[in-house]
């Protein structure tokens, strides 16, 4: 077998005198293109400007539901605070309702607005899912809650038509409001989620979402306050 160190037999009686330079560069290089980590990271951001960042985004996420739009801005940056804050303001306003004919205190709807928003929305996402759905399950949640805020502004003018009179003007004005913004918010939320469904099970992804919608409608149509 030929010995492979026979090539380099002559190296060994090879010297480097200690006085001679050594030329070179061995600085690795850094691609100026990259974005430097400091401004990526936000551990040294204020306070004030993390939750003016976060407003803004919620905001915004806002009004891409007045203004829908087949757009990915709502999906890819997901959030559940704007669906928090209407679930809670929905549920403030739906507070204080007339009491039952059981004697009741009329003070349940926080509860049911609560159980009702996150578990209609919990079910639509896992049907969304079976169905074959791409979208993911906080991406789910994050636009049927956000969708809400046309009810929830419904919810509001009807507060204030109560405040007046209850009669027939006063019921058709209330109707209208919530007529329009169920359609507003079914409207929306099919423009975020249609598009993450197989063509032939479209129609079976819309609609728990309008029956979900339709069932918070109903609450805020049917609310009368307490005398």
């Amino acid at each position: 077998m030929e010995d492979i160190s026979r090539p380099f037999a002559g190296l060994a009686s090879v010297s480097v005198p200690e006085d001679t330079p050594v030329v070179g560069d061995i600085s690795v290089p850094v691609d100026s293109t990259q974005p430097d980590d400091d401004e990526l990271s936000t551990l040294d951001e204020p306070v004030k400007e993390t939750i003016l960042r976060d407003l803004r985004a919620v905001a915004n996420k806002f009004v891409h539901v007045l203004y829908p739009k087949q757009s990915s801005d709502l999906l890819r940056d997901w959030d559940l605070w704007g669906p928090l804050l209407l679930c809670v303001t929905l549920a403030l306003l739906l507070q204080g309702g007339a009491a039952g004919r059981s004697g009741d205190q009329g003070g349940p709807q926080f509860a049911e607005v609560f159980v009702i928003v996150w578990l209609g929305s919990i079910v639509i996402t896992l049907n969304s899912k079976l169905l074959g759905g791409t979208i993911s399950f906080f991406q789910s949640l994050c636009v049927l809650g956000y969708c809400i805020l046309p009810l929830t502004v419904a919810m509001a003018v009807c507060r204030l038509v109560l405040l007046g009179s209850v009669g027939a003007l006063s019921f058709a004005v209330r109707l209208t409001a919530v007529v329009a913004s169920f359609g507003w918010s079914a409207f929306a939320s099919a423009a975020f989620l249609v598009g993450s469904q197989p063509p032939d099970r479209k129609g079976l992804a819309v609609y728990p979402v309008v029956l979900f919608y339709f069932v918070i409608g109903w609450m805020i149509l049917t609310f009368s306050p307490a005398q």
